[in-house]
């Protein structure tokens, strides 16, 4: 369960045992132009990190996952609608993004976390399951007619030196 924290949203607890160490928070029209936008700052920003580029671009991945989703399944591709992302460096070295709609939600999350299940019957239905394999931890918070918020944490363990960008 998440709750408000400092203006943000956050897993309840989560403060308790990480501390932020770095922060940003933007939010764009649902344009497909858009989702290179999104994963091009969620990658710059997460180079902070003691992370290969693979990592970068496993994170990059699943951010054009997550912000095509709310942009496809969300919006129905309304490109006047807002997306929200929030990034959140930890002391621990983990990494916590949220991807935020406020479109028509999701009648059945544990449906939609199947692999190969899309509403839209001309994509995949991969994209949870590339989100789920490439991050620690996943969260989907949903509510028909109220929105989506996707929760996804990776840590990245030190190497005993810090990424510069």
């Amino acid at each position: 369960m998440w709750s408000v924290i400092k203006g943000r949203w956050t897993s309840l607890g989560l403060e308790s045992y990480m501390k932020v160490k770095n922060y940003v928070r933007f939010e764009f029209n649902s344009l497909p132009e858009n989702v290179a936008f999104a994963r091009s700052c969620v990658g710059a920003f997460a180079s902070q990190l003691d992370c290969t580029l693979e990592d970068i671009e496993e994170i990059k991945l699943v951010v054009s996952e997550a912000v095509s989703n709310s942009i496809i399944h969300g919006y129905n591709n309304d490109p006047s609608q807002k997306i929200e992302v929030i990034v959140s460096i930890f002391d621990n070295g983990s990494l916590e993004i949220i991807i935020k709609d406020f479109g028509k939600g999701i009648e059945n999350i544990e449906q939609a976390l199947e692999p190969t299940y899309s509403s839209d019957p001309s994509h995949m239905g991969l994209g949870f399951t590339f989100m789920r394999s490439f991050m620690d931890e996943m969260e989907v918070i949903s509510e028909p007619g109220k929105g989506t918020s996707v929760r996804l944490l990776r840590h990245f363990p030190s190497r005993g030196h810090q990424a510069m960008a």
